[in-house]
């Protein structure tokens, strides 16, 4: 080979590699900015109000007997704790199950209202429920309602949505939602995830089912299912989760059934046969702010997740009232449920802060079913 064949091999060389850089910078930074794009339009985080820090309130001194001298406290440097999957520490979610029967988001109410924190430093979730019966003050509703700005929260949702449109933001019923949690509770998310009843059945039936455990009689009563396991198909875990026969607690309960027996059928081994009907069965028919980046970071934490760092819970039963209220939309007393909201909203900070609810041993979990105050630990 002569010298000047050489060097023109070389200079194409550096060519081809320079052209294969640039297309990998290209796609890279193509991924980059895929990655980066919100799947739908965001939350109006700007517009949630900022509520007070909570701070526990100071206990009696402790008594000391006799003159003892204390040893000095030494404080010594504390490291923040490092986020798994290269999340942020802390993620607020707000997740929705919508009643539209349809494929469609036009209209519905929020038949399941839950609040989750991501904790990716431990990592946690923590989801609380939100009874959908609570008659709330919904801001942006007035003008079309002639004066009317209070309505049940499960309503806060269909007033946003496209259908009814009472206030003009993209983020539509999702939004308005967290506007109306933000207003009345301190509810602070930075995300969404709404979903309807027919995606939701698609979702279990691509998975093959889900196969819930009846452990009580009251469970039993609540979700109409004998005492033991049951193998439900997509309208099966649809019917337990709106079965409200006992009340709309009780059905909070039976959902929350349903989701520990999804998140167990979610981490299964054999569940990955299924990922491409899974996916098949909600693309385009969910609707979320979330980025593909953010997406991979909660399925990522998710296979991390000990089942003891899931805990679904409520706001204790005794806070909540059942009465009635003259609703002027449907020109009569509406049955609601009342509460004191400086309570909740003092709930809200402890739970946004992970003080709230309190770690529990393991055990505790088999008696959520019968006491309310403490919460289910999926199994």
């Amino acid at each position: 080979m002569t010298r000047s064949q050489k060097y023109t091999i070389g200079v194409l060389s550096i060519i081809a590699c320079a052209l294969l850089g640039g297309l990998g910078y290209y796609a890279y930074a193509n991924y980059q900015s895929f990655a980066a794009q919100p799947l739908g339009p965001a939350l109006p985080v700007n517009q949630q109000s900022l509520p007070p820090t909570w701070t526990a309130s100071p206990g009696p001194s402790p008594t000391l007997a006799g003159s003892v001298t204390l040893v000095p406290l030494v404080n010594f440097p504390t490291s923040t704790p490092q986020a798994f999957c290269g999340g942020p520490n802390i993620m607020n979610i707000l997740l929705v199950g919508a009643d539209t029967r349809g494929d469609n988001y036009t209209y519905g109410l929020a038949d399941a209202i839950r609040v989750v924190r991501v904790d990716f430093s431990i990592p946690k979730v923590t989801m609380l429920e939100f009874p959908r019966d609570l008659w709330v003050e919904i801001p942006y509703i007035s003008d079309d309602l002639n004066g009317q700005d209070h309505e049940k929260l499960n309503q806060a949702y269909l007033y946003g949505q496209p259908g009814f449109q009472y206030w003009d933001d993209p983020s539509a019923g999702p939004g308005l939602l967290a506007l109306t949690l933000n207003k009345n509770f301190g509810v602070q998310t930075e995300h969404y995830v709404s979903i309807n009843m027919r995606t939701f059945e698609n979702i279990i039936n691509a998975l093959g089912g889900i196969d819930v455990n009846i452990k009580d009689e009251r469970a039993s009563k609540s979700t109409g299912l004998p005492i033991g396991t049951h193998h439900l198909d997509g309208a099966g875990a649809l019917k337990v989760a709106r079965n409200r026969g006992g009340g709309s607690f009780e059905r909070a309960d039976n959902q929350n059934i349903v989701l520990c027996a999804l998140r167990k059928k979610l981490t299964s081994p054999n569940v990955v046969t299924q990922i491409p009907a899974l996916i098949e069965s909600f693309q385009d028919n969910i609707r979320t702010d979330f980025t593909p980046e953010q997406i991979s970071q909660l399925v990522c934490v998710g296979t991390k997740l000990l089942p003891q760092n899931i805990v679904l819970t409520s706001f204790p039963q005794e806070l909540f009232t059942q009465t009635r209220e003259f609703d002027p939309v449907f020109d009569k007393r509406i049955a609601i449920l009342d509460a004191d909201f400086n309570i909740l909203s003092d709930y809200v900070r402890k739970f946004h802060a992970g003080t709230w609810p309190a770690p529990i041993l393991p055990a505790a979990s088999s008696i959520a079913p019968e006491n309310e105050d403490v919460p289910l630990v999926c199994d």
